[in-house]
């Protein structure tokens, strides 16, 4: 029987999926968490931060992990639900250790945290073990060299330092959904959370923003400089950023649509026009469009586009031309589950649906909502009284506006466990 302690790198625990006894998924380990003390060889590690359905974190102590496989967390089922609060003794491995600036005592390499391991000992307990190290680059195009290292051989794990980066922690951020990483980020120290904001790169920046409080949104936008928050609206889908800009002091508004190209900021001052409680408000102006020419074969390859959601994907609306919203005007919409069914030659226009109203830019959220439930649609085209298409709504876009003010801040107001 072999001997060799159970290791893991905690910043690969970061998204599991964590299951109860019966297999059922009661949540995401969302962090670890670890008492640090100088005068102890190998930290203990205390529990991971789990976060179950509704956003909300709680506490999961080591000694109800049963289990830790490459692929899922097991636990006794037994979890206290109450709001995961830190106390002032603990540390957040992913969110307070990664990127560190270190030294390895016995070789004098100078580098940065970018994982810890933690280990399993006889006694069942968990301790930190192993730290992985970046050592920076020195010279041209030479590589960054990466050291795993014993805990007790490195200095600097203790202290907070004012050079800290966030590189491995966006990076631990990646693989995570925007929604997942947006939870991570809004409970970092403000001090925390700008090093994490600069690591991260335009694109995936704007995913977060879209999943973050509002006011989460506004403290982010107005620490940049204002080029680069104008490239974080460009990134972001037009009817997110109009509602972001909308939330800006109206002189901070009007310089970042100066600074956005002007087609980006076209669509966002079109939106704007209408109230955020409209369906002009909260729609999508970059809906699937094609010509009345169209195959069903080049609707199906233009629904393929990843960056399309699924309600967006579910419907390609037919216009003359302009094909660009406002459109010409609307001649119908294909469903992709009926194109499905034609064959790829035949046109998009011979399977349109003609037979509903479509709604208008005033149309109320109880308006979008009864016209969604009573066509059993995703996603609802807006025109304007000329039956030209100005965008569509999409049920996602609706329950953004329909779950209570500040939903997605479900980590607020903690308790301590």
């Amino acid at each position: 029987m072999s001997t060799t302690p159970l290791r893991v790198f905690a910043a690969r625990l970061a998204g599991l999926p964590v299951f109860d006894p019966a297999g059922d998924q009661v949540g995401k380990v969302r962090d670890v968490v670890v008492v640090l003390r100088a005068d102890v060889r190998q930290p203990r590690v205390v529990g991971l931060v789990v976060e179950v359905f509704g956003r909300r974190q709680i506490f999961a102590p080591m000694t109800r992990v049963t289990g830790i496989d490459p692929g899922q967390v097991i636990t006794t089922g037994l979890l206290n639900m109450r709001r995961f609060e830190k106390r002032s003794t603990e540390t957040l491995v992913i969110a307070q250790m990664l990127d560190r600036p270190v030294t390895v005592r016995s070789s004098g390499v100078q580098g940065t945290v970018f994982d810890v391991a933690m280990e399993q000992l006889r006694t069942r307990d968990w301790v930190l073990s192993r730290v992985a190290i970046t050592e920076g680059a020195k010279g041209f195009r030479r590589r960054s060299q990466t050291h795993v290292v014993e805990w007790d051989d490195v200095e600097g794990l203790h202290e907070r330092s004012s050079t800290q980066g966030a590189e491995h922690l966006a990076a631990s951020l990646a693989d995570l959904r925007p929604a997942d990483a947006a939870s991570v980020i809004h409970d970092l120290t403000p001090e925390r959370r700008t090093q994490v904001v600069a690591a991260l790169d335009d694109e995936r920046l704007a995913q977060v923003l879209e999943e973050l409080p509002e006011e989460d949104q506004v403290e982010i936008l107005e620490r940049l400089d204002s080029e680069r928050a104008a490239d974080i609206l460009e990134e972001m889908s037009a009817d997110d950023a109009a509602d972001l800009i909308a939330e800006l002091p109206p002189e901070t508004a009007q310089t970042l649509l100066g600074l956005m190209e002007s087609e980006d900021a076209a669509s966002v001052r079109r939106l704007m026009v209408y109230g955020q409680e409209t369906a002009g408000g909260m729609m999508t102006p970059e809906p699937v469009i094609l010509p009345p020419d169209a195959t069903v074969a080049e609707a199906l390859a233009r629904v393929r586009n990843e960056d399309l959601t699924p309600s967006l994907a579910a419907l390609v609306y037919v216009c003359r031309a302009p094909l660009e919203t406002p459109t010409g005007k609307l001649l119908g919409i294909a469903h992709i589950q009926r194109l499905l069914r034609e064959p790829p030659s035949s046109l998009v226009a011979g399977a349109l649906d003609t037979d509903i109203d479509y709604l208008r830019a005033g149309a109320s959220l109880e308006d979008v909502a009864t016209f969604l439930a009573t066509y059993n649609l995703v996603a609802a085209p807006v025109v304007d009284d000329e039956g030209r298409l100005l965008g569509t709504v999409t049920v996602d876009d609706l329950l953004d506006h329909l779950l209570p003010e500040g939903w997605r801040d479900r980590n607020a107001g903690r308790s301590a466990r």
